[in-house]
């Protein structure tokens, strides 16, 4: 293991996704193991601290004891063109695929058409789920919900269609596709909104935005509403936080989109956190040396990473 107080590592993409081609984030040690800090560039301090309370958990304290052992995960598909979705979705390995939609610069057509590919790699029994990351208006999240719900044979959910809350109600009144809030509560000032609007049918939880396994268990005891655990697209030491999270809920309903080691290039665990036959077992990964090395960020990063962990206020190692 390199001598350091932290790691920062820079990780390319298979796939542009959310408008990035590398991941970056931070492995900090602690009495527990590691953990992961990795914000996206963009976020501010009052963002980023609960992701920083996250890895302080998994290094520091670890995690509460798993209900389970195995979990089950989706397959990610980005907004790509459809035979990369259809590749994806064979190479996977899972019966559940979480479709990317609404990406700017695509049209809904375009959208169909992945998602059409996706049904057409999974067969009939596949469950499909499609996220537009609050990119739609009433009117057209209504019209699109429609159109993919009968290009997949039947969606499972349609995750965050609109922004806001209240619009996030209207729409589940309109349409018969169930409806996941995701950034109705990792971003809301009140997550419980989400809950009291009735504006939604299941709950998409991520440990870094939330602040942690034990953070996440406690909304979802108070949300009164089924759970997906999802990734922030992170390294194993990441996704292993959000396996813990999803071991330890007394219910698991649907799968969790924890698979997405699989939109990296590398890893810097020995064993990745990929899945088999759609699961991922619950375990804390070991580090590889080599691939730190491989995946060692450039010395201004390093330096950027260090001050940004100053400036969210943390007492780290300068």
């Amino acid at each position: 293991m390199p001598d350091h107080d932290l790691v920062v590592f820079s990780i390319p993409l298979r796939t542009r996704f959310r408008g990035i081609t590398v991941r970056e984030g931070v492995l900090l040690p602690g009495e527990a193991g590691w953990g992961e800090w990795s914000p996206f560039l963009e976020y501010d301090d009052a963002i980023s601290r609960p992701w920083l309370a996250c890895a302080r958990e998994a290094a520091d304290e670890g995690w509460p004891e798993p209900l389970r052992h195995r979990v089950p995960v989706n397959v990610t598909v980005p907004a790509t063109d459809p035979e990369h979705a259809h590749a994806i979705v064979v190479a996977g390995g899972c019966r559940t695929a979480k479709v990317k939609v609404a990406e700017r610069g695509q049209v809904l057509a375009d959208d169909l058409a992945r998602v059409e590919a996706v049904r057409d790699a999974l067969g009939a029994g596949g469950l499909i789920r499609v996220d537009a990351n609050g990119a739609w208006d009433v009117d057209e999240a209504v019209r699109a919900i429609a159109a993919l719900d009968r290009a997949a044979g039947g969606l499972e959910y349609v995750e965050q269609p609109v922004a806001s809350v209240e619009d996030l109600a209207v729409v589940r009144r309109r349409v018969g596709v169930p409806i996941a809030a995701d950034e109705s509560i990792r971003r809301a000032e009140d997550p419980y909104r989400v809950r009291d609007l009735e504006a939604a049918d299941i709950a998409v939880l991520k440990v870094q935005p939330l602040g942690g396994v034990r953070a996440c268990l406690r909304i979802a005891e108070d949300i009164g509403m089924p759970v997906v655990v999802s990734s922030a697209v992170e390294s194993s030491v990441g996704i292993a936080a959000g396996v813990a999270l999803a071991a330890a809920l007394p219910e698991l309903h649907h799968a969790c989109g924890l698979a997405t080691i699989q939109l990296l290039t590398d890893d810097v665990a020995i064993e990745p956190m990929l899945p088999v036959d759609g699961m991922l077992a619950v375990t804390r990964p070991e580090l590889d040396d080599d691939a730190l090395h491989r995946l060692s960020a450039p010395a201004d990063r390093v330096a950027h990473w260090r001050q940004r962990l100053a400036s969210v206020g943390q007492d780290q190692p300068a």
